[in-house]
């Protein structure tokens, strides 16, 4: 396997000092982290409130989730060499500063307009925050041990996928939807005064910035995302005048194709260090966590709306469904960090993506109006099972070989392409969800008012409509196929526990 230019063999020891362990600061900027994942999975189970408190329908409410992940991914570029630039605790800080004030303007908006604008402004504090948090356990871990704290990541996402939804659902049962947003001030607050305190202060390395990249790539981007998830709104034909899906599609991966052209041919520093890719296990973990990435975020849409509109679930107890699967995943974090530091990743992530894969399809042949609820919940099971087994060994394969200096650049990239993957899987639902649902139920709207939660759907509506949820599962499972095949390439990391 070919080594990355500079990589050197005490590049992967610590930035620390010797003596100080580095558990104290990923604890704390875990909280962060934490409170981004939470944020993500309330949103999910508050969509039908939200779609009947603002009047929104189906493809406006998924651009609340849609417009915070672009606004999340698209900056990650340059927010990782940020970090290496002025140091990971001052961009966490920032990050975390903005994040918590933009929870609080979510919660006090009154327009679906607004909450999006809002959400743009979240996913911006987001992607200052989100790589500080990778680069740190990059270059205060040593690379041999740094499955373990990748496995405090794969926790943290357990623990969220459990207490996200049921604190969601009580929140929108109780004082209301605007304050799955409200809860973010106190808990951001409390992030902020740990971090302080505990993160510590880090080498700096220079880095020039590529400003060409970040408009070509933020250019591209939107125009994809727009183009698939409205599509089906403008019959996947013209918008205006001259203006057509179908272009706006080509013409944002034409500008995406520039960008990357632009990355190789770049004479300074590349928004993304295409050497980074000559390591192959950096460049599988990138294909097999955007297909996670992908298959997570599409995934919750389509079952939440089931439960509560179909089975006349309430947020809380519609919650209650991933409870499973976050209560496995948790618990099962830390046993996947210890294999991942002596194992093979190529076994461990092909279970884990595998499994979920199953659970995946599996969850798409049983989404009927008279499922029994104990049915529903074995695919949840499953699916505990394989999480712990994506998550920490993607991560930790990802990163191990990185040398220091590009420990911010790293993040960034493999941060971007899971946050694209799950941009990607919130446009296409959206457009599979409106359009198996225009089949199923012709002539039925899909406005707010047509989503009441608690309470019973009428029969000649529910079957369609679960039938339309259940068979746009089968998108995350099939992107999720190509994650796994992906897998199976990865090679034994340098830098591993025999």
């Amino acid at each position: 396997m070919e080594r990355l230019e500079g990589s050197r063999t005490s590049d992967q020891t610590s930035d620390l000092p010797e003596g100080r362990s580095p558990w104290p600061a990923l604890w704390a900027m875990v909280l962060g982290f934490f409170m981004i994942l939470v944020d993500s999975t309330i949103v999910s189970v508050a969509t039908p409130a939200i779609m009947i408190a603002l009047d929104a329908d189906v493809n406006a409410v998924v651009w609340v989730t849609s417009a915070y992940l672009l606004a999340y991914a698209v900056p990650l570029l340059i927010t990782g060499r940020l970090g290496d630039r002025y140091g990971p605790k001052r961009l966490y800080l920032l990050g975390l500063t903005i994040f918590t004030l933009a929870s609080l303007w979510c919660g006090l908006t009154g327009t679906i307009t607004m909450l999006v604008i809002a959400r743009v402004v979240q996913g911006l504090g987001a992607s200052l925050l989100t790589p500080q948090t990778m680069a740190v356990i990059t270059r205060t871990f040593p690379a041999a041990s740094r499955g373990k704290a990748m496995a405090l990541w794969g926790a943290t996402a357990g623990v969220a996928m459990l207490v996200g939804p049921i604190a969601g659902g009580v929140l929108v049962d109780g004082p209301g939807w605007e304050w799955i947003f409200f809860v973010n001030v106190p808990v951001g607050v409390f992030g902020l005064l740990l971090a302080v305190r505990l993160v510590p202060r880090l080498g700096t390395h220079t880095h020039s910035f590529d400003w060409l990249g970040v408009v070509l790539s933020a250019i591209g981007m939107f125009l994809l995302v727009f183009g698939i998830q409205e599509g089906e709104s403008y019959d996947w034909g013209a918008i205006t005048g001259i203006v057509s899906v179908p272009l706006l599609i080509a013409v944002g991966l034409v500008v995406l194709g520039a960008f990357i052209w632009w990355q190789n041919r770049n004479p300074r520093e590349p928004l993304v260090p295409l050497s980074l890719f000559r390591d192959r296990n950096f460049g599988i973990a990138n294909i097999a966590i955007s297909t996670v990435g992908f298959a997570i975020t599409a995934m919750t849409f389509p079952f939440m709306l089931y439960a509560q509109a179909v089975r006349g679930m309430t947020p809380t107890a519609a919650a209650l469904l991933l409870a499973p699967m976050a209560l496995l995943s948790a618990a099962l974090a830390p046993l996947a960090g210890t294999l991942t530091d002596r194992l093979h990743p190529r076994g461990l992530t092909a279970f884990g993506i595998g499994a979920t894969t199953i659970a995946l399809f599996w969850l798409s042949q049983i989404m009927h109006e008279g499922t029994p609820t104990w049915e529903l919940l074995l695919p949840m099971i499953l699916m505990g099972l394989g999480g712990p087994f994506m998550w920490s060994p993607i991560g930790a394969t990802a990163t191990r070989n990185l040398p220091m200096s590009a420990a911010g650049a790293g993040a960034g990239v493999y941060n971007t392409t899971r946050q694209v993957g799950a941009v990607l899987g919130s446009a296409a639902i959206a457009v599979i969800m409106e359009a198996r649902l225009a089949i199923e139920l012709p002539g039925v709207p899909t406005g707010g008012g047509s989503f009441q939660t608690g309470g019973t759907m009428p029969a000649e509506v529910a079957s369609g409509f679960a039938d339309a949820m259940a068979q746009s599962m089968i998108l995350p499972a099939a992107v999720l196929l190509v994650g796994f095949v992906a897998v199976l390439f990865f090679e034994r990391p340098l830098h591993q526990v025999a």
